[in-house]
């Protein structure tokens, strides 16, 4: 019974909800990879994947307003900024980055989210980070550079940098959108609007010749098994996006938007697990020491904010008391 709690108490808690968020993020590089590899483009990806779980959460996001069509009237700003910034423009911003850098220095720069979370928490409070707050933020983002595993030589365009922070300010949004306490909107509803945002802004720039369009209906290979195009499809859109998405947001509504941030930054290390298991990838003890550094930070992080919680709560101390960035 003990162990039991223990788990029921873990999973309650927002960290659990935070994992899983994370692990089934960290599919998405496995499956795209898989399609990418039989010629479909990067933007093709996305756009179905973004189409397809919007189309997949309408039917339930509709009966969870059934008579509440108000809360989407209400909140029609927060869907908007969640589909345009956290969803489209961040990838859009991430794959420009990835145009002119290396995947890794892309991927580290977009991580840079959670210390802009900290450093504006600090602008708009006044307060400086408490150490432990610090520490995390420095353990997190040494554990990234492992995980990613920087070696050899890489090519750095101050273009694709700017690219870069970019999509990072944009995923930093998403944080914040999506930690807002008074939205009145159920995660799906926002989950599946913000999909739909994203969505018909993807096909919007496809249709205006920004977002070159490729398809292809060859097998894909995840591990040892060749399979119909739309399984890696099908993954990419019900794992990776549908579940990702709504239990990130759930998580990051219990948690706040600092927390999930950097819970956030373990989906580089399940995306590393998920490539040496379907795509035959295998990670090297340097990659594990970051994971392991990753988790600290975390942990750093937050037992921050329980000991803040213990405490008399400081105002905009916990990101929840944040607006949304314009």
């Amino acid at each position: 019974m003990p162990a039991r709690t223990g788990v029921s108490s873990f999973l309650a808690s927002g960290l659990g909800v935070a994992l899983f968020s994370s692990a089934v993020f960290g599919l998405s590089g496995s499956f795209a990879k898989s399609l990418l590899e039989t010629g479909w483009s990067p933007g093709a990806a996305v756009t179905a994947r973004l189409t397809g779980a919007a189309l997949v959460l309408a039917v339930p996001a509709a009966l969870a307003l059934r008579g509440r069509w108000h809360q989407l009237r209400d909140n029609w700003l927060t869907v908007v900024l969640f589909g345009v910034i956290g969803v489209a423009a961040c990838q859009l911003l991430y794959f420009n980055a990835v145009a002119r850098l290396s995947v890794g220095v892309a991927l580290l720069l977009e991580y840079l989210a959670p210390v802009m979370i900290v450093l504006w928490l600090w602008l708009a409070s006044r307060r400086r980070p408490r150490p432990l707050t610090i520490g995390g933020t420095l353990l997190s983002l040494a554990g990234l550079v492992l995980v990613l595993d920087l070696t050899g030589a890489v090519r750095i365009d101050l273009v694709g940098v700017l690219w870069g922070v970019a999509a990072a300010v944009c995923l930093a949004i998403y944080f914040f959108i999506t930690a807002k306490e008074n939205d009145t909107l159920p995660p799906i509803v926002l989950a599946s609007g913000g999909l739909l945002a994203g969505a018909a802004v993807m096909w919007l720039a496809a249709a205006t010749g920004l977002l070159p369009m490729a398809a292809s209906t060859a097998d894909t290979r995840l591990g040892p098994w060749v399979t119909p195009w739309w399984v890696s499809l099908g993954g990419l859109v019900l794992l990776a996006t549908v579940l990702a998405y709504v239990s990130g947001i759930v998580a990051a509504r219990a948690l706040g938007s600092k927390v999930a941030s950097f819970i956030s930054l373990t989906e580089v290390l399940f995306a590393v697990l998920w490539a040496w298991l379907l795509l035959g990838e295998l990670p090297g003890p340097v990659q594990l020491l970051g994971g392991v550094l990753i988790v600290g930070g975390v942990l750093l992080v937050r037992l921050d904010e329980l000991r803040t919680a213990a405490a008399v709560p400081a105002p905009l101390d916990h990101a929840n008391d944040v607006e949304p960035v314009p």
